[in-house]
C-alpha cells in the first residue's frame, strides 16, 4: 500500500508538493482552511489529486503518514496540535522537494534584503547560462519545479517559518543577510527562537559548502561562536576587516572568493543603490564567484538589474514630490533601512498588523527625517503611543486612498512620500503586495 501524505495548504507550496508527492505514486489527499484559488484546483485536477476546501475533515487528515505543511500555518493551529500529538511527521514543501533532486541549492534568508538578494543571485546565475530555478518564497514553488523540470541549480528564498520544517535538507550556499526582530508572534515571543530557526539554514552543512553571512550582524556573530558549523565561512561587510570577503575599497566592491582571483566593480556602475542593497550585491556577487561563474557576466548582472518591486521602489514624482513604494518593509529594521536612504524631507506612512514592533529603532531617523506621518491601519494607538509628540504631524487613514490623499496634502515639492510601513498587512490588505500596488495605483491617480 503506497504511503500517505497530506499536504495542509493548497496555495502555491501545498499545490505544488502534493504534485510531485503524486508524480511520485503516493497516495495524496490536500486540504485548504480557506477558498483555494482556482489556478490551484485546476493544477490538483489536473494530476486527479483528492482536494477540500474551507474545513480540515480529522479522519482524511490524521491517517497521514506524513504532512506537508503550508509555512503560513502556525503549531498551534487545532489541526497542527492533532497532527503533533499523533506523532505524524510535519515537513516543509521544500525538506519534500529536496528528497527527489541533486541540484546544487544557493539559499538565502535573513529579517530583510531576502528577495532583493535572491532575485539578483538568480539574475546573475541566469546570465551567465547556468540552468537555474527560482523558488521558495518568490517563482514557482521548489516542488512543481522538481515535478516538471530538470534545473541543475535552484535559488532559494528562505522564510524562517518554511526553515522551521526542514531536518535534512543541504543548501550548498547558505547566504544569512541579517537578524532583527521579527515574526515574534509566531516565536513565543523568544528571540533566540527566531534565531534558531533563521540558523537551520546552515544545518548539514558539510566543508565543501559555503556560508555567506554579513560580518557586522552582532546577533549572528554571536551565535556562531556558539555554534559548530562545518561550512567554509564567506563574511562581508561595508569596509574592509580581517577575514573579510567582500567589502567596498576606494569606491570599489571588492570579493576575494576564491581568494586567488579577486573581483572588483565600481560601486557608482552598481544597479542597485543604498547600504542595504550594497549587501545585498555583496552576497550575490560572492555566491557567483564561488560558482565559478566569469567575472565580467557578474559585472554585467550586478550592473544590470532591475530591482524588486514593492522594495524602495520609485513610483513617480508628482508636484515635485517622489513616490515611493516599500510596502515590503514589514518589519521595523526594514523601514530603518527605507528611512536611512532617504535625503530629502520625508512623508512617512506607517501602520498594519503589528508583530510585537519596537519602534525605538527608527526614532531617531524619524526625528531626523520625518515632517509627518499618516497612520493607515485598524488600529493605529500603538502609533500613536510611541510618535505622538515626536514629529510636528501625525494622522490617519482607514484606507490607502485616504493615506495617500493626505500625503499630497502634507508634502511639498522636493519631499519624499514613503510607503514603508513596518507592519504586516492583514488588516486592511490581502498581502503587502495588494498594499504596494494600492499605493502605485492611488499615486497615478493624483
Amino acid at each position: 500500500m503506497s504511503k500517505r501524505i497530506v499536504v495542509l495548504g493548497a496555495g502555491e507550496s501545498g499545490a505544488g508538493a502534493a504534485v510531485l508527492a503524486k508524480v511520485k505514486g503516493f497516495d495524496v489527499f490536500v486540504s485548504d482552511k480557506s477558498a483555494i484559488a482556482d489556478k490551484y484546483k485546476e493544477q490538483l485536477d489536473k494530476y486527479q489529486i483528492v482536494w477540500e476546501e474551507s474545513t480540515h475533515t480529522d479522519e482524511l487528515i490524521l491517517n497521514a503518514d506524513e504532512v506537508i505543511k503550508s509555512p503560513g500555518i502556525p503549531d498551534k493551529a487545532p489541526i497542527m496540535k492533532a497532527i503533533i500529538e499523533k506523532g505524524i511527521p510535519v515537513v516543509s514543501e521544500i525538506e519534500f522537494a529536496a528528497r527527489y533532486t541533486d541540484a546544487k541549492m544557493v539559499c538565502i534568508t535573513g529579517s530583510n534584503g531576502k528577495t532583493t538578494t535572491t532575485m539578483l543571485t538568480y539574475h546573475i546565475l541566469k546570465k551567465a547560462g547556468l540552468n537555474v530555478g527560482l523558488a521558495g518564497n518568490v517563482g514557482k514553488s521548489l516542488a512543481l519545479q522538481v515535478a516538471e523540470d530538470n534545473f541543475e541549480y535552484y535559488v532559494l528564498e528562505l522564510s524562517s517559518f518554511q526553515l522551521d520544517n526542514m531536518y535534512d535538507f543541504r543548501a550548498n550556499i547558505a547566504i544569512l543577510l541579517n537578524i532583527t526582530p521579527d515574526h515574534l508572534d509566531r516565536y513565543d515571543y523568544c528571540m533566540q527562537n527566531y534565531i534558531n530557526a533563521k540558523f537551520r539554514i546552515t544545518q548539514n552543512q558539510t566543508p565543501e559548502d559555503a556560508f555567506i553571512y554579513w560580518n557586522d550582524d552582532p546577533i549572528i556573530t554571536e551565535e556562531i561562536k556558539k555554534r559548530h558549523i562545518d561550512a567554509r565561512f564567506f563574511p562581508f561587510a561595508e569596509i574592509k576587516e580581517v577575514g573579510v570577503k567582500g567589502y567596498t575599497e576606494n569606491a570599489d566592491l571588492v570579493i576575494e572568493a576564491p581568494e586567488s582571483d579577486a573581483f572588483s566593480m565600481e560601486l557608482s556602475k552598481l544597479a542597485l543603490s543604498g547600504t542595504h542593497n550594497l549587501y545585498n550585491s555583496l552576497a550575490a556577487g560572492i555566491s557567483a564567484k564561488l560558482l565559478q561563474i566569469r567575472k565580467e557576466k557578474i559585472r554585467e548582472a550586478l550592473g544590470d538589474f532591475q530591482g524588486v518591486e514593492h522594495r524602495l521602489e520609485k513610483v513617480t514624482r508628482v508636484r515635485g514630490v517622489e513616490y515611493i513604494n516599500d510596502s515590503k518593509a514589514t518589519n521595523v529594521n526594514s523601514c530603518w533601512y527605507a528611512l536611512q536612504s532617504m535625503k530629502t524631507p520625508v512623508v512617512l506612512i506607517l501602520g498594519g498588523t503589528d508583530k510585537g514592533n519596537d519602534y525605538t529603532e527608527i526614532e531617531e531617523l524619524v526625528k531626523q527625517k520625518v515632517k509627518a506621518i499618516v497612520c493607515l491601519g485598524v488600529d493605529n494607538s500603538k502609533l500613536h503611543k510611541f510618535f505622538d509628540g515626536k514629529v510636528a504631524v501625525i494622522t490617519d487613514a482607514g484606507s490607502m486612498k485616504e493615506a495617500v490623499d493626505k500625503c499630497y496634502q502634507l508634502s511639498d515639492k522636493g519631499d519624499t512620500v514613503l510607503l514603508s510601513p513596518c507592519c504586516a498587512s492583514f488588516d486592511l490588505f490581502q498581502s503587502y503586495e495588494d498594499r504596494g500596488r494600492q499605493f502605485k495605483e492611488c499615486v497615478r491617480n493624483l
